[in-house]
């Protein structure tokens, strides 16, 4: 029986709770409020830092309601972002992170990046990894990287 009456809407719940279940368990944590908040705040340093092409095509990969939270109080005119070292991506992660919530963006960012991993097409989850600072690269997990 449909949730929503909307098979469409039924379908983003289903995947967008299938994302923030595996980023909870990335961060070991139950807390889906959590988790959506590293999700949403890794989403959004990696599209203020991939610019304004590369960050519609991932977007387009992204489930209905995350693609939502990912667009949500987005510049491309101010994309993308110059980060190139590890702390200054930190930096910007932890923007976007809601000052009570006591999760280190490191960790935000690693769970981020192993969701999407794990989520998205492979050649875009390659692609993303591509288009990140060498210094970012280093949280991505590294058994997804593509040899």
């Amino acid at each position: 029986m449909s949730r929503t009456g909307l098979e469409v809407f039924d379908r983003t719940l289903q995947t967008t709770n299938h994302w923030l279940k595996l980023t909870m368990q990335e961060m070991e944590s139950d807390n889906r409020r959590l988790a959506f908040n590293a999700l949403r705040a890794t989403l959004h340093a990696v599209r203020d830092r991939i610019g304004p092409d590369n960050a519609a095509h991932l977007g387009a990969q992204l489930p209905m309601l995350l693609r939502g939270a990912y667009y949500e109080s987005w510049k491309p005119s101010r994309t993308p972002t110059r980060e190139r070292r590890l702390e200054d991506f930190l930096d910007h992660v932890a923007s976007y992170l809601p000052a009570e919530d006591d999760i280190a963006p490191s960790e935000a960012a690693y769970a981020g990046f192993a969701v999407l991993a794990e989520r998205l097409d492979p050649g875009e989850a390659d692609k993303l990894f591509w288009l990140l600072p060498r210094d970012v690269r280093r949280l991505w997990p590294a058994e997804a990287v593509a040899a």
